[in-house]
């Protein structure tokens, strides 16, 4: 591997986590008061923001990898970690009932937040397609 990949790497790990930031401060904007969003585009805009994060995270993970690898890889944590609200013990619930495990693994299983899973994977995996063409 050599240096221009290195710092190209290094860039775009960079960017990632600079995109990771804003989207958390935008998701967690996005489910405040202040915005008065209605319930449906509040709750499942959410979700997609989440999933966009865990794509990004994925992405700062494996940089140069084929965009359908971390995509894939984040769909199926965000499906995985949907999935897990179908299980109930007493620590993950009291994991869950946290403001941060509520943020990170969701408390009930909701079948239409899978849609909004890959809506927020789209919102990376496009994008992130482009730019990578691009450069």
């Amino acid at each position: 591997m050599g240096a221009n990949t290195k710092a190209g790497d290094f860039r775009m790990r960079i960017l990632y986590a600079f995109a990771a930031a804003v989207v958390i401060c935008l998701g967690l904007l996005w489910r405040s008061p202040f915005l008065g969003l209605p319930a449906f585009v509040s709750k499942y805009g959410g979700d997609a923001l989440w999933s966009l994060l865990v794509f990004l995270c994925i992405r700062i993970c494996l940089p140069q990898r084929p965009h359908w690898i971390p995509s894939l890889i984040a769909f199926t944590i965000a499906c995985a970690v949907e999935f897990s609200q179908l299980y109930h013990s007493t620590w993950i619930d009291s994991i869950r009932s946290t403001l941060a495990g509520r943020l990170i693994f969701g408390s009930t299983f909701n079948w239409p937040d899978i849609p909004a899973y890959a809506l927020g994977n789209l919102l990376g995996f496009i994008p992130d397609r482009v730019i990578q063409r691009r450069s």
